[in-house]
C-alpha cells in the first residue's frame, strides 16, 4: 500500500525499538501521562455532570424556573393575560409547561413539633410531575379529590410524627383576623394524603395543597379567580437567559423572578468546582505533553546522522519536519484514544468498581454519571492538538540539520 515517505519514516521511528533506553522511557511516560490524565479528567467531569444534572432534576424540578407575578393593578384583566401568555410561551420549544400556582409561608404544627415550610397551591393534576414521580405513600390525586388536604416530604412527616390520614394544623402568618383576643393568624386542620421524597434539600421546605385551600387561608376573595402567580417550567433551566431575552416584551408587564434567585449560588459553586477540577487534571496532560517535547528533542539529537543521509537522498527539510511531527503525534494520538476509552469505561462502571474495592459511599449512595459528547470530544481532540503543538519545536530543529556539517567526519 502506498504511503507518503514522511508518514512511512515517522511511523517506523515510532514503532521501532529505540536504542536509547532513556528516550524510550520518556516516550512511555508521556503516553502513560496523557492516558491517565485524560482518564481522570473524563471520570471527574462525567461525575460532576451527573451530580449537576441530579441537582437540576431534583431541586429545580420543584421550583418555578421563571415566576411571573401580576402587578398590583385592579383594572388588569388577569384571566385574559394568563391565557395569552400561556399560548405565547408554549410556542417556544424550550418551554415545557406554563401553569398557575399560589405560594405562602406557613407553619405546620402537631402535638410533637412544628415546621416552617413554603406552602404551594397547585390548580391542575398534571402539575409538578417531579413530585408525582417521587410519591412514596398516599396519592397525589387525593389533593384534588378531597378538600383541605396536604402533601409533604418524608423528612417533614418524620419530623412531625405524621402518617397518611393524620390531621395537621397549618398556620399562615401572612393572613390574619382580628378578634377580641387580638390578631390571630389564619389556620386550619388539613389531612395528610401524600408523602414524597426527592432526596434533595427541597424536601425540607416544600409542602403542597390544592390552590383553593391555600387561597382560602390567605383570605383571597372568591371573586378573584386568577391565581397570583404563573409558573414557567423550562426543558433546560440553564437556558433561562435566552428565554428571558426572547420573551422580554411579554414579561415586561409582570414582576419576574427565576430559580437563580434562590438556587443560583449552589449551581455557580458546582460549576466553579467543575472548572477548577478540570484545570488541575488538565495540568497532568500538559506535563505529559511536555515530555513529548523532551523525547523528540533527544530523538532529533540521536538521529542527526540519519536525517542528514535522508536529506542527501532527496528528502526536503519540510519532509523531515513532517517525519518528527508524525512521530510525536503517534504518541499523543495513542495516549489520547487509550485514555478516552479507559476513561469512558471507568466512569460508566465507577460504582461497581468502588464496590469491588470496598469503597462504599455514605448511606449507600451512588455516584451519578452523565457523559457529554461535546466535552469528551473537546478533551480528546484538545489533547491531540496539544501533542501536535509539542512536536513543532523539535521537528523544526530537525529540519534545520545541515547534512554537510553532520556527515563531515562520517
Amino acid at each position: 500500500m502506498f504511503q507518503p515517505v514522511s508518514l512511512f519514516i515517522g511511523l517506523r521511528y515510532s514503532r521501532a525499538a529505540k536504542g536509547n533506553a532513556f528516550i524510550s522511557f520518556i516516550s512511555f511516560f508521556s503516553i502513560t501521562g496523557i492516558t491517565l490524565g485524560i482518564m481522570a479528567l473524563i471520570t471527574v467531569v462525567s461525575v460532576m455532570n451527573g451530580f449537576e444534572n441530579k441537582l437540576k432534576q431534583s431541586m429545580l424540578g420543584l421550583l418555578p424556573h421563571i415566576e411571573l407575578r401580576f402587578q398590583e393593578n385592579p383594572s388588569q384583566d388577569k384571566s385574559i393575560t394568563f391565557n395569552q401568555i400561556k399560548e405565547n410561551l408554549l410556542q417556544d420549544e424550550r418551554v415545557s409547561d406554563v401553569s398557575q400556582y399560589i405560594e405562602a409561608e406557613a407553619i405546620l404544627q402537631t402535638n410533637k413539633n412544628i415546621q416552617g415550610v413554603i406552602w404551594q397551591g397547585v390548580y391542575a393534576k398534571a402539575q409538578l410531575q417531579q413530585v408525582q414521580d417521587s410519591i412514596k405513600q398516599g396519592s397525589w390525586q387525593a389533593l384534588f379529590n378531597q378538600k383541605y388536604t396536604i402533601a409533604m416530604s418524608r423528612y417533614q412527616a418524620i419530623r412531625l410524627g405524621l402518617n397518611i390520614g393524620d390531621k395537621i394544623r397549618v398556620i399562615v402568618p401572612k393572613a390574619s383576623s382580628y378578634t377580641p383576643m387580638g390578631r390571630i393568624p389564619s389556620q386550619r386542620l388539613l389531612t395528610l394524603v401524600a408523602i414524597y421524597s426527592t432526596g434533595s434539600e427541597i424536601d425540607r421546605s416544600l409542602a403542597f395543597s390544592h390552590g383553593l385551600s391555600v387561597s382560602r387561608l390567605l383570605k383571597i376573595p372568591k371573586s378573584q379567580k386568577q391565581a397570583p402567580s404563573i409558573r414557567v417550567q423550562l426543558k433546560d433551566p440553564f437556558t433561562i437567559d435566552n428565554v428571558l431575552f426572547t420573551h422580554s416584551n411579554t414579561f415586561h408587564q409582570f414582576e419576574v423572578s427565576d430559580w437563580r434567585k434562590t438556587q443560583g449560588g449552589l449551581f455557580s459553586a458546582v460549576a466553579m468546582e467543575k472548572r477548577i477540577m478540570s484545570l488541575l487534571l488538565g495540568l497532568i496532560i500538559l506535563v505529559a505533553v511536555f515530555n513529548i517535547v523532551s523525547a523528540l528533542t533527544m530523538m532529533v539529537a540521536e538521529k542527526q546522522s540519519e536525517v542528514a543521509i535522508l536529506q542527501t537522498l532527496g528528502l526536503t527539510p519540510n519532509s523531515v519536519k513532517q517525519v518528527f511531527i508524525i512521530q510525536g503525534l503517534y504518541n499523543g494520538l495513542f495516549g489520547a484514544l487509550l485514555g478516552g476509552g479507559l476513561g469512558i469505561a471507568f466512569a460508566a462502571n465507577i460504582n461497581q468498581i468502588l464496590d469491588l474495592v470496598g469503597l462504599n459511599l455514605l448511606g449507600g449512595a451512588i455516584l451519578p454519571v452523565l457523559f457529554d459528547v461535546s466535552q469528551l470530544s473537546y478533551i480528546i481532540f484538545g489533547s491531540i492538538f496539544m501533542s501536535f503543538l509539542a512536536t513543532l519545536y523539535p521537528a523544526t530543529k530537525a529540519a534545520s540539520v545541515r547534512p554537510a556539517e553532520v556527515l563531515r567526519y562520517e
